[in-house]
């Protein structure tokens, strides 16, 4: 016989029988598809007959069919007003469904009528935070806590309501309540760590990452925090464990910035060559690399990286000091002179420090008819700011003038 057809005649035998009745075993054997179909036929022989209508609506909602699910068990409560069940499973329903107002006017008589229950406090402070009624939802939370220590849901709501409030260390035990209850829910341990990041308690969120030893992107931020922390080798350790298990952009460029802070540009210098040759056109990228360069006095590659950054941003004043520095550090002065124009006049103003550089320059190359001017703009944009580089400028123009003066 074909199976199609004996489930047609198995499905009519049941229906030939009591409908309600069989409803009530499919459910019991988790088939609520087949629990619908029952309940439904038993509604059409008795449309008044609400226990048939609560059971559709449950196996209507194990189906996730939540709008016909709710549209049943308001049916029910229209011919039962006040129901327990009905009103607990209609608000869990509609909780579902984003609908937390609605969800409220049923879940409070419920918890009403049953205020030691779990669900009908667990669900009543999910639509109150879904609202934004924390301190209601807190003192929802608090009766579902209770009443189930074990339920890590319930502890996690009440923690975030509490996160809400303001109240972080109070939150706190509530977390860790979930983990305890769920291991599960131990990544919840990092939403902590972030909170405790924005509240500026780093030592706290270091304390959770640490955690999380095989969490690369937990490794990686606890290498982070430990550096801002000025704790550079410590960091330096975690970044190099994170940068194994995933050698990402990101992690390469903490690394190098671990290993410079540690005194440790050898190490820093090759990651910092890898991260700009894989992004040739990371302006940040190349300034960080180049300044790199300069601080171990390579100065002929960090001239290449600042040149390289001022093709990416031609506007950046930044890129064309920096690169005017180590130029001049180079001797390289016409070019040098070329970047510090450039620099002035893209800063909107007269810079005490741009004729002083200028006049170094020019008195270097021994042009000391252009460098004499630019000393003495110098000395009178400074106006003793500068007091050293103003004596030397000063010492420079008495020995240019006689110089001057010979010829």
């Amino acid at each position: 016989m074909d199976m199609s057809w004996a489930a047609a005649l198995f499905l009519a035998f049941l229906l030939q029988s009591d409908p309600a009745a069989e409803g009530r075993k499919a459910l019991e054997a988790n088939n609520p598809a087949l629990a619908e179909q029952l309940y439904r036929k038993a509604l059409e022989a008795d449309s008044n007959d609400w226990p048939s209508r609560f059971h559709l609506g449950l196996s209507l909602s194990l189906q996730n069919k939540d709008a016909e699910a709710a549209e049943a068990y308001r049916k029910v409560l229209q011919d039962k007003p006040g129901l327990y069940e009905a009103e607990l499973n209609l608000g869990m329903v509609l909780v579902r469904q984003k609908q937390p107002a609605e969800a409220i006017k049923v879940l409070e008589p419920a918890a009403a009528k049953k205020p030691k229950e779990y669900r009908p406090a667990y669900y009543l402070g999910e639509a109150h935070a879904a609202l934004g009624d924390f301190s209601k939802a807190e003192a929802a939370y608090r009766v579902a806590v209770e009443a189930d220590a074990k339920a890590a849901e319930a502890s996690i709501g009440l923690a975030r309501a509490l996160v809400k409030l303001n109240r972080l260390s109070d939150a706190d035990a509530y977390y860790r309540q979930a983990v305890q209850a769920d291991p599960e829910f131990k990544r919840a341990l990092l939403e902590l760590a972030g909170l405790y990041e924005q509240a500026k308690q780093s030592e706290k969120a270091i304390s959770i990452y640490r955690e999380f030893p095989g969490d690369v992107a937990a490794r990686e931020r606890l290498g982070e925090l430990l550096l801002e922390g000025g704790q550079a080798s410590d960091a330096a350790g975690e970044l190099e464990k994170a940068f194994q298990q995933s050698p990402t952009p990101a992690n390469r460029l903490a690394l190098a910035t671990a290993y410079l802070k540690n005194k440790q540009p050898l190490k820093a210098l090759p990651l910092l060559e890898q991260a700009a040759a894989a992004e040739p056109k990371n302006f940040e990228l190349r300034m960080y690399y180049g300044r790199a360069l300069r601080d171990q006095r390579t100065f002929q590659p960090a001239a290449q990286q600042f040149f390289a950054a001022t093709q990416l941003k031609p506007d950046s004043k930044e890129a064309w000091s920096e690169l005017s520095g180590v130029l001049i550090l180079l001797e390289n002065y016409p070019q040098a002179l070329t970047a510090l124009d450039r620099a002035q006049a893209l800063s909107g103003g007269e810079n005490p420090a741009h004729y002083y550089f200028r006049a170094i320059v020019l008195d270097r190359m021994k042009d000391y008819k252009s460098a004499l001017p630019s000393y003495q703009k110098f000395l009178e944009l400074s106006q003793g700011k500068n007091p050293d580089e103003e004596f030397k400028s000063r010492q420079r123009i008495r020995v240019i003038n006689k110089e001057l003066s010979r010829r």
